[in-house]
């Protein structure tokens, strides 16, 4: 999976469900949570994502993730690539299935 994907990814996941962990993230992506956490960090540090600390129930500090106007508007342009890659992969997957049905 490319850089974009899962910058896509986790930033949809993060408007959808701004409390969710990045262990959370790391298990819906199959990432490892190093790789999960390197990923936040450079969406933070782009500007696409601001942390707020809150506390949770059994008091530990943790965090909601927050897209920024910037990161909303990078979401926007990451979905349309990854709509773009994923129509091309769907057209090659219909003419290899095609070609094999002929084969049959």
């Amino acid at each position: 999976m490319e850089k974009s994907d899962n910058e896509y990814k986790i930033l949809k996941i993060f408007q959808d469900n701004p409390n969710a962990t990045q262990r959370q993230v790391a298990k819906e992506l199959n990432l490892s949570l190093g790789k999960t956490n390197y990923i936040i960090r450079a969406l933070v540090d782009k500007g696409w994502i601001k942390l707020s600390n809150f506390r949770r129930s059994d008091n530990k500090l943790g965090y909601i993730y927050l897209l920024t106007k910037q990161g909303i508007a990078e979401k926007s342009i990451l979905t349309q690539i990854f709509l773009r890659k994923k129509s091309e992969e769907y057209n090659r997957l219909k003419k290899e299935i095609e070609m094999l049905k002929k084969e049959t």
